[in-house]
């Protein structure tokens, strides 16, 4: 079996370290942090600074496939989450009366809860675990390498040789391999690095200075800008509202509600990053303002909830493809990236996660096989480019739509139309809404489940019944947008 070094403690290093142990290996990671997330959430999520994980305070969500893996893998972990407050709902649960079930109803399942219950549910199953160990306060500072296989010897036309659109192409030839990792403290051999820090975690950098040729980096930004605030519902309110649906959008903004553990949820507004009233949003009163303007928003807030935050906004964000193969073959051998490392994903759709730990299981099943050599580097990224790049180039179409119609606060026209009307249709026909949670859980592709004839048949009867259906009306109207937004 093999050792496997793990670069990063937030959850992709960590589920990575817990299931390779879990196949037989062993594993170390390596986290900046001096210290694990503990089981004091609000301590933590509130006031536990962590410059390094930006996102560690915005809502997240656990989608059916990240559910599929820890149910299945991971079952301490699960149990451990549910035990600290977190919550599974069903998509079907929308309806009073739930739809007859079918096969793969069990994969629209998702979990709800803070991210610090997902990180703080891992460390306490990592302490346990025999064949990790977690260094906190120690940070990679460089790789140990030895010679390698030249990219060239991987050969033309291997499995995943691909050049995305709008890709750099690298040039040079380098035959590397990392062997394992440095930090202040020492060195660290390891048959396998696994990068798990994230885009901003150095990687990169530690490649170029090893000689290595450079990633091929496919990046998109959405224009984006989010401002989350965190209320707590009442004492002896468990559940706020099932409808109205908690993602509503308008042509110039919209709002989404994010319930998770402990009766604590979240309130997002998003803009595009051009719209000039955005800088407002940081002001708590205006943001509410702006927020029951919205019809999640207004049913949430309604609750007399207690805010728990001041406005939390995040912006400059992008989708971001990172891939250690090129045309020559791979850049590096013997470091595979999992997590944001590969796919750091915009927030939009909540795929982040499951991507994760798709990546993480991923390795902990094949680190035995080899994971110094071309072979095996080619094989990751081949398998990452038929695994998680169709929802990651998803993501961008999805991206892409909502920041046109922010810009330009107007849809595409028919398309716009047809596309807003299978979201609404969803809401009132459980087939319709089976079909939408199939490709929001990541149980099957968009190409596929809205292809389906009776599914297409279904939406165009709910469009001929509302000859005057307009997309994306709910919300304030500008004129109305502007004036909560001026205070």
């Amino acid at each position: 079996m093999a050792h496997v070094l793990v670069i990063g403690g937030g959850v992709a290093g960590p589920a990575t370290a817990l299931l390779a142990a879990r196949r037989g290996h062993t594993a170390e990671v390596f986290e900046h942090d001096v210290r694990a997330p503990g089981a004091a959430l609000d301590r933590d999520f509130f006031g536990w600074r962590r410059p390094t994980v930006p996102q560690a305070a915005q809502p997240h969500v656990l989608l059916g496939a990240a559910h599929n893996v820890l149910r299945a893998d991971l079952p301490d972990v699960h149990e451990e989450m549910l035990r600290l407050g977190a919550r599974e709902r069903h998509e079907l649960d929308w309806f009073d009366v739930r739809p007859p079930a079918l096969p793969g109803d069990e994969d629209l399942v998702m979990l709800q809860a803070r991210r610090i219950v997902l990180e703080s549910a891992l460390a306490t199953v990592l302490r346990a675990e025999p064949g990790v160990v977690v260094r906190y306060g120690e940070p990679v500072t460089g790789l140990l390498t030895a010679p390698g296989p030249s990219g060239a010897a991987w050969g033309a036309g291997a499995p995943g040789a691909t050049r995305p659109a709008g890709a750099t192409r690298p040039a040079g030839a380098t035959g590397v391999q990392v062997t394992g990792v440095t930090t202040e403290v020492g060195s660290y051999p390891g048959d396998l690095v696994v990068d798990a820090c994230g885009r901003r975690g150095g990687t990169e950098r530690r490649l170029a200075e090893v000689g290595c040729r450079p990633p091929v980096v496919e990046r998109h930004r959405t224009g984006l800008a989010y401002f989350c605030r965190w209320y707590r519902l009442p004492e002896g309110m468990d559940e706020g509202p099932r409808r109205p649906w908690a993602v509503t959008g308008g042509p110039f903004a919209g709002c989404a509600v994010f319930p998770a553990d402990n009766r604590v949820f979240a309130v997002t507004l998003f803009v595009h990053t051009t719209d000039t009233t955005r800088s407002a949003l940081r002001d708590p009163d205006v943001f509410e303002a702006a927020a029951r303007a919205f019809p999640p928003g207004a049913a949430w807030l309604a609750l007399g909830a207690e805010p728990l935050s001041g406005v939390l906004a995040t912006a400059s964000l992008d989708n971001r493809w990172c891939a250690l193969v090129d045309e020559q073959g791979p850049v590096v051998t013997g470091l595979v990236p999992v997590g944001d490392s590969i796919a750091h994903t915009n927030p939009t759709l909540g795929q982040g996660t499951s991507l994760a730990l798709w990546a993480a299981r991923r390795v902990a099943r094949t680190a035995h096989r080899d994971p110094g050599s071309p072979q095996y580097a080619a094989e990751h990224h081949a398998w990452a480019e038929r695994t998680l790049k169709p929802w990651f180039d998803f993501q961008v179409v999805a991206d892409a739509a909502i920041g046109e119609r922010f810009a330009t606060r107007a849809g595409r026209g028919a398309t716009a139309r047809e596309v807003s009307a299978l979201f609404d249709c969803a809401l009132e026909d459980p087939e319709v809404m089976r079909a939408r949670a199939r490709v929001r859980h990541l149980v099957e592709p968009p190409e596929r489940a809205y292809a389906d004839p009776e599914i297409r048949a279904r939406v165009a009867r709910w469009l001929a019944e509302r000859p005057d259906y307009v997309p994306n009306a709910a919300g304030p109207d500008r004129e109305q947008w502007e004036k909560l937004t001026a205070g």
